[in-house]
């Protein structure tokens, strides 16, 4: 589990190491955009995000990962990864976030990893997750899971000296979130509706005047939160995780499941620096074009590409545009 532990820090040569990785997946996901096959989009960025951490100076440990060594093929959970050389680090993936999204060419579609040092990030067993997130400059305990909220709006309008209405909260486009929608626009809060990609919708509230979105509200896959609570940590906010293991039978498999990889208790709630702690690296790369990133453009034989990179050492927070040459042009569907 993520505690702060306050050790060295990592390389920063290692910045942009991680940000090849997820250039790298994200040009093979790419190809695939529009194309309606989400499984194929999907193991191209894998198989791309695989063999390029196989290429970095690190004895890594997946944490976050795609699934069970039983379910995944490569960067499965608890896979090492990298050379096996340099500093031994916690890795979490998620090769292409918005599979759906990239299928259907939609916007906001993104390669991403998150690398900690060894036990920075917390080790969430894929089930869902109740969110709350913040950007900075928010006074220390503002938002809680535990608010309803109307109390939670009426808290960040008071301190944006704004009336509610002037409030935007990001939400997945679920069933499950009816009620949450509701409760936000009864109080007279706006709400920006996603269909899929809600680490972009956590990192899109660290600047509410550029992107219209004040906080992100509701619940997502677990591996998706610890993702962005490893980005908010590097570039501030708030953000709070309480697990939600489904019903039934398949809720009790979930429980024993995280109980597994040390989580006693279900009901914990999660602080952003109890999720991501230490020194984190985030890299993200747009494989669509969105309000984030732009995505992968094909000229010819060159593919360009827009990463945003981050550290929390250092409160960096890089973007990039590379051009990569002889990289090969053909989409076959193969």
């Amino acid at each position: 589990m993520a505690t702060d532990k306050g050790k060295g820090g990592l390389d920063r040569v290692l910045v942009l190491e991680v940000a090849r990785v997820t250039e790298v997946a994200a040009i093979a996901a790419a190809r695939w955009r529009g194309q309606g096959q989400n499984k194929a989009a999907d193991k191209a960025a894998v198989d791309a995000m695989r063999r390029e951490l196989g290429k970095v100076n690190i004895k890594g440990r997946v944490v976050i990962g795609e699934g069970e060594m039983d379910e995944a093929p490569m960067l499965y959970i608890g896979e090492e990864v990298g050379t096996g050389d340099g500093p031994r680090v916690d890795i979490a993936v998620d090769p292409l976030e918005g599979t759906t999204i990239c299928a259907k060419d939609m916007p906001n579609a993104l390669a991403v990893i998150a690398i900690s040092e060894e036990g920075g990030l917390l080790n969430a067993p894929d089930m869902y997750m109740d969110k709350i997130a913040i950007g900075p400059g928010y006074p220390d305990g503002i938002i809680d899971l535990d608010k309803s909220v109307p109390e939670i709006l009426k808290d960040l309008a008071k301190f944006k000296k704004c009336p509610i209405r002037e409030i935007t909260a990001c939400i997945l486009d679920r069933p499950r979130h009816q009620e949450l929608i509701d409760a936000v626009r009864k109080v007279g809060g706006g709400v920006r509706l996603i269909p899929d990609g809600d680490i972009a919708g956590v990192i899109w509230t660290t600047d509410p005047a550029q992107t219209g979105i004040d906080i992100y509200l509701g619940s997502g896959g677990a591996p998706e939160g610890v993702l962005a609570a490893a980005a908010l940590r590097c570039i501030g906010g708030q953000m709070q995780g309480r697990l939600k293991p489904d019903a039934g039978a398949e809720g009790l498999k979930q429980i024993e499941r995280a109980r597994t990889m040390g989580i006693a208790d279900i009901k914990k709630k999660y602080s952003m620096a109890e999720m991501a702690c230490d020194d984190v690296i985030f890299s993200a790369t747009g494989v669509t074009a969105g309000s984030l990133l732009d995505g992968v453009h094909f000229r010819g034989e060159f593919a360009e590409t827009e990463t945003v990179v981050m550290r929390s050492k250092t409160g960096t927070v890089r973007r990039i545009k590379t051009t990569f040459r002889d990289i090969g042009t053909k989409n076959t569907l193969a």
